[in-house]
């Protein structure tokens, strides 16, 4: 019966983690619509927030073993509404679905392998906690420790990351004080913040191998109801942690007609934890160099080079593993690319050197904003 519910959801997931409106452009009103006056407030709101329709919490980072080896991961946990109120007293009903992600990359041995999965909440395969952090997908889960540290656990087979991530800046709202605009009309906009820099330690796990692991880690969370609109095929989205302590948070949407979309935006974050928005005007990103997948046939940009020129910054992003692409067929059923990159260029003159992930959708398949009026 589950493997049977995972097919019947699949392209439900897949619209609504895009951020797709429902057909007819309507979201049902007891949805909560992300609004401008909201404060977000930490640790309250690591926990979830099921008023609203889609909530994600986002972890990547950059790893490496004692002998130098360098790795990547990615776990990711996301939340779909499904009905606010179901009419079933049951625990069966489905008011939620939750997904999952993961994948690790070994950059130096040229291997990727990722996992994915999609449960229901009511029998407890899945869930996320409102009174405290902990969002979990069967064994797979993310949480507070007591001293405010992040546990990671997620294992499929001979894949997985047993990590502890501990904050060294202050929390980053993006957008408006976290009220991240994505479309024109009403309400299509999310809470948004993130944690941009996270001593990280752990072990984690390639094809059966245990490797004890350091590095850095940038959590995102972001909640909403309606997200993107007509017209809006994907997005490219950078997080970039530089060496001298600077951060970048920044994406641009991408438009059917190849233009880019004028609510692409992002977050500056300087040494000391301040920041400076950017908007759509602000920056300039050229694709360079593109890989060509030979499982789904999409073609991703692998290098770009990044221009803002109000911050002296111009710099190459060059994917640390070409082939790190994510076909999600047992949960969303959306290939996307999402990897580990290296960055390289100048800042203000001088010399700038960094780690990072990308995050490329739209590049095969419809266009976002469309796939749930399947």
């Amino acid at each position: 019966m589950r493997v049977m519910a995972r097919h019947r959801t699949a392209w439900l997931l897949a619209g609504l983690i895009a951020g797709a409106v429902p057909a007819g452009g309507q979201v049902s009103s007891s949805w909560k619509q992300a609004d401008p006056s909201y404060r977000l407030v930490l640790p309250r709101d690591h926990a979830a927030h099921p008023e609203y329709r889609i909530e994600w919490w986002y972890y990547t980072g950059n790893l490496a073993a004692a002998d130098g080896r360098r790795f990547g991961y990615q776990l990711t946990f996301f939340r779909v509404g499904v009905d606010p109120a179901p009419s079933n007293p049951s625990r069966w009903a489905v008011r939620d679905l939750h997904m999952a992600h993961l994948a690790v990359a070994d950059i130096d041995g040229g291997r990727y392998r990722f996992s994915d999965r999609l449960n229901r909440d009511g029998p407890g395969w899945a869930g996320a906690a409102t009174d405290r952090y902990r969002v979990w997908n069967e064994l797979w889960e993310a949480t507070l420790d007591e001293a405010g540290r992040h546990v990671l656990r997620a294992r499929d087979g001979g894949l997985g990351v047993d990590l502890v991530l501990t904050p060294s800046k202050p929390p980053v709202l993006h957008g408006d004080q976290g009220y991240s605009r994505k479309g024109g009309e009403e309400g299509n906009a999310s809470h948004y913040y993130s944690l941009t820099r996270m001593e990280t330690s752990g072990r984690l796990w390639m094809e059966g191998e245990e490797v004890a692991v350091r590095g850095a880690s940038w959590m995102d969370h972001e909640f909403g109801t309606s997200f993107l609109e007509r017209g809006q095929r994907g997005w490219d989205w950078f997080s970039m942690q530089f060496e001298d302590g600077h951060e970048l948070m920044l994406f641009q949407m991408r438009r059917t007609d190849a233009t880019r979309d004028p609510r692409s935006s992002g977050t500056w974050v300087l040494p000391d934890g301040r920041t400076l928005p950017i908007g759509a005007d602000d920056f300039r990103l050229e694709p360079l160099d593109r890989w060509r997948s030979p499982e789904s046939g999409a073609e991703y940009p692998t290098r770009w080079r990044l221009i803002v020129p109000r911050l002296g910054l111009d710099v190459e992003a060059r994917a640390a593993l070409p082939n790190q692409e994510l076909r999600t067929t047992r949960s969303a059923n959306v290939t996307y690319w999402e990897g580990s990159i290296d960055i390289t260029g100048r800042l203000g003159g001088r010399v700038a050197r960094g780690r990072g992930y990308l995050e490329m959708t739209g590049y095969t398949g419809q266009p976002m904003s469309e796939v749930f009026r399947e």
